[in-house]
């Protein structure tokens, strides 16, 4: 197969990798979700940028294990722990005192979590404030959230609940002394969980291969480039600021699987199947909300997002509540409140009759 940068229709971004490394060099950094897509390219590059000490934060021994593998052992330490802990966060953050987090854990597959939604209100909101309050209380000096395009109008769980944590970052920078960045973007080609690895699948199986909608578009980044990306917004630090990536132009998804079939050697006669949206699911993403404007930053490729909608005045109140109710209500319960919060929410109809897991 073809090298997966030839899969997008575009050059793959550029970095300034000097600046990267101006800010990376010599700090003590943390990483949650350290075994995920993301989370462990994020560990690869940090140790190649010089950091001093790299903690990777991860609940999953496996993952945890082979990133391990993949990074200097004399750098980077493992660390075996939950972010719903926070006894165990404490740890962490005592013992190695990062200056830098950067926070990639998180549920993040759209139709699983549908069903799931006290799971993902927990990880996806609880994880996110338990770990930028143990920064704060630690002494950490920046912590960047990773965000997605999914939590712009948001139609699925893992949409709002990653909304309400970009959310908790613009509240958290009134008060905190660490500075809350949050960087947004797309999918990420060939990641844990996304349409190429499923494509590839579905053509050594000899077919079909699945694409729920002929219309259905998405932006895609590939993942060297997100954490390059990622990296870069993070060293701009102006606390409560939210950047977006540029993705380039979003793709069909029919497309998309058209090159990879191509790429595989697929025989002509190989069908490409339509099953129909799924629940949580939408034609077009977007990058950029009704309420929200881009401002050019320093750096080429990062825009930084500015919102002219205040935080109500209830907001902490209201996440509190919800918080509260992931340990005990069902699934519509937990929607209608995502809906309080995120009232640009427009749940799937099947989400809320699905059973509380």
């Amino acid at each position: 197969m073809r090298p997966l940068d030839e899969l997008l229709p575009r050059r793959a971004i550029a970095a300034d990798v000097a600046a990267m490394r101006a800010f990376v060099e010599g700090r003590r950094v943390l990483v949650t979700g350290a075994g995920g897509s993301i989370g462990s390219e994020l560990c690869r590059h940090l140790v190649r940028l010089g950091c001093e000490r790299l903690v990777m934060f991860e609940r999953h021994e496996n993952s945890l294990y082979e990133v391990m593998l993949t990074v200097d052992g004399r750098t980077a330490e493992p660390f075996l722990g939950d972010i719903l802990d926070a006894r165990r966060l404490d740890e962490a953050f005592a013992r190695f005192r990062p200056e830098i987090v950067f926070h990639a854990a998180a549920h993040k597959h759209v139709n699983l979590i549908e069903k799931h939604v006290g799971e993902a209100v927990k990880n996806n909101i609880s994880g996110t404030r338990f770990a930028a309050q143990a920064a704060e209380r630690h002494g950490a000096e920046r912590f960047v959230l990773i965000s997605t395009d999914k939590a712009v109008n948001p139609s699925s769980v893992m949409g709002a609940t990653k909304r309400v944590a970009e959310l908790l970052m613009r509240d958290a920078a009134r008060t905190s002394r660490t500075e809350m960045v949050t960087v947004r973007f797309g999918n990420v080609l060939g990641s844990s969980g996304s349409v190429l690895p499923r494509f590839q699948e579905q053509i050594r199986a000899g077919g079909p291969v699945t694409v729920t909608h002929p219309d259905v578009r998405r932006f895609f980044i590939r993942t060297h480039e997100a954490v390059q990306l990622v990296i870069e917004a993070a060293s701009l630090g102006r606390s409560g600021a939210m950047y977006v990536l540029d993705m380039g132009e979003p793709i069909r998804i029919v497309d998309l699987a058209r090159r990879v079939m191509e790429a595989c050697g697929a025989p002509p006669s190989m069908a490409i199947e339509f099953i129909g949206l799924r629940p949580g699911e939408k034609l077009d993403e977007e990058l950029v909300g009704a309420n929200e404007r881009t401002e050019a930053t320093v750096i080429p490729h990062i825009a930084e997002i500015r919102s002219s909608e205040p935080l109500a005045a209830t907001f902490a109140e209201e996440v509190a509540l919800l918080e509260a109710l992931a340990m005990t209500a069902g699934n519509d319960e937990l929607i209608e409140q995502l809906r309080a919060i995120v009232p640009e929410y427009e749940p799937a109809s099947a989400a809320t009759t699905a059973a509380h897991a």
